[in-house]
């Protein structure tokens, strides 16, 4: 004789996305009534294990515990749980549609995993999400120094989906700590770590806290310095989840893969709500004082902290994808004196035969002569940074058309060795760095646009030549 009892349970709770369905007693599974004096025990169940007494502690986030079925005394062997190779599915998965990868993230963490939603193209993930016809969760972090439009795109968003966003806040004390100190916008003066860890880092911890796996929209192309190398799955390398210690969270990124053309093209085609301000120029979205438009020929990181002379420009929300030296770098917010990829692996940039590489010996030439034969336009740039490769074509196809015109165009490398000497000599700032060298002047103009594009450089150079 066989006892079995059954049942589907999906939790609403406040703060919790998912979708609504009738509250019933977990399923216990069948068990043997034994032939011998009847006892009786209470049971209940918790979706990742067979049995546990009553009396442990309830499921969080106000889930309902059922009454205890009256049953005689089973004998049950625990569940054992066999450990993932994340690696190995993150290869399985690895031409897997951000759909599949979404679906099978899902359906192995159940009510415990949640998006992570920044409030800019990422609500692609809620859109995979619900056409997975399983309920989801969505978090995201309030910084209190958003756009006033990105809020009003998570009202839009939640009304769209039917769902409650569970928002994450900065610890009050430590704000009001950060802010008397230092003032609002100490961040111009002394980096965004700070401001970033207090603001963002340390809510996700705590959301994390109560998780077993997070989903991000992170790509491939988003950052080519620091996510050119993200998995659509992996332990994490950085939070713990709700089980504690190393390994005790698994990050999903659905859309590591996905090229940002090809993100948009979803969007429109499945008619999803977006922020405003993409249509403003905004590509990167974060916090208002840190974001702002990107322009012709910039990469669209290039639109956060721009203020910085970083090679990873990264909050901390994803600070495993750095190396150790790109961490290093990143918490001095400087350039550092080698990439931590190894400046001699990295292939060069600005490759063309109308385009002269300039030596140190010829850039100290350059400087000290006040009558030159022509002027010259000469680009301080550094190979790994992603903002020089960003510009490598506009710059190579503005070399090809000043050949023969009467305007020599060059490079110099600033980085490693030569940065001291850059900073104090050539007006390095930040990389790249463009320099217009007259032909009857001997100190050179530095271009103060950010416009990289073929026809902005060109009436720079129109303009002085």
């Amino acid at each position: 004789m066989a006892l079995s009892v059954s049942s589907s349970s999906s939790i609403s709770a406040s703060g919790f996305s998912r979708s609504s369905q009738e509250l019933k007693a977990p399923q216990f599974g069948s068990f043997k009534l034994l032939d011998r004096p009847t006892t009786f025990v209470n049971v209940s169940s918790q979706r990742r294990c067979a049995v546990k007494p009553l009396n442990a502690e309830p499921k969080r986030n106000g889930s309902v515990v059922p009454l205890a079925a009256t049953i005689a005394a089973p004998e049950i062997a625990e569940k054992v749980e066999v450990e993932e190779d994340y690696e190995k599915l993150a290869k399985e998965l690895v031409n897997g549609s951000p759909l599949e990868i979404m679906d099978k993230a899902l359906e192995k963490f159940g009510d415990d995993i949640a998006i992570a939603f920044s409030g800019a193209e990422d609500v692609a993930l809620i859109e995979y999400a619900k056409l997975t016809g399983r309920p989801f969760r969505v978090f995201s972090l309030d910084t209190g120094r958003l756009n006033p439009e990105t809020y009003h795109f998570f009202d839009q968003v939640e009304k769209h989906y039917g769902i409650r966003i569970e928002y994450m806040f900065p610890d009050a004390v430590e704000v009001q700590a950060l802010v008397r100190n230092k003032g609002l916008f100490s961040f111009y003066e002394d980096g965004h770590q700070e401001c970033c860890r207090v603001r963002k880092v340390r809510p996700l911890r705590r959301a994390l806290k109560g998780l077993r796996a997070w989903i991000t929209g992170q790509r491939k192309d988003q950052s080519p310095g620091t996510r050119s190398e993200i998995p659509v799955v992996q332990v994490d390398p950085v939070f713990e989840g709700l089980d504690g210690g190393a390994g005790s969270l698994i990050k999903w990124n659905p859309m590591a893969n996905v090229e940002g053309q090809d993100v948009w093209k979803f969007l429109r085609t499945m008619d999803v709500p977006v922020n405003s301000l993409h249509s403003k120029g905004y590509i990167s979205i974060g916090c208002e004082p840190c974001t702002r438009p990107v322009l012709p020929g910039q990469h669209e990181r290039e639109g956060r902290w721009w203020w910085e002379d970083a090679t990873a420009k990264e909050c901390g929300l994803h600070k495993g994808n750095l190396k150790q030296g790109d961490a290093a770098q990143l918490n001095g917010n400087g350039n550092g004196a080698a990439h931590a990829n190894g400046a001699a692996t990295v292939a060069d940039i600005f490759n063309s035969e109308n385009l002269v590489n300039l030596s140190r010996p010829g850039i100290e030439n350059l400087l000290k002569l006040e009558n030159r034969k022509e002027p010259w336009l000469v680009v301080l740039y550094a190979p790994w940074c992603q903002f020089c490769q960003g510009m490598e074509a506009s710059y190579v196809e503005l070399a090809d058309k000043l050949a023969g015109s009467g305007v020599k165009v060059g490079k110099f490398r600033a980085d490693g060795d030569q940065k001291g000497f850059s900073k104090q000599e050539l007006q390095l700032g930040s990389f790249p760095t463009i320099l217009f060298f007259p032909k009857h002047s001997s100190r050179p103009i530095k271009y103060p646009s950010e416009k990289r594009d073929v026809d902005s450089l060109m009436t720079f150079v129109n303009a002085l030549r």
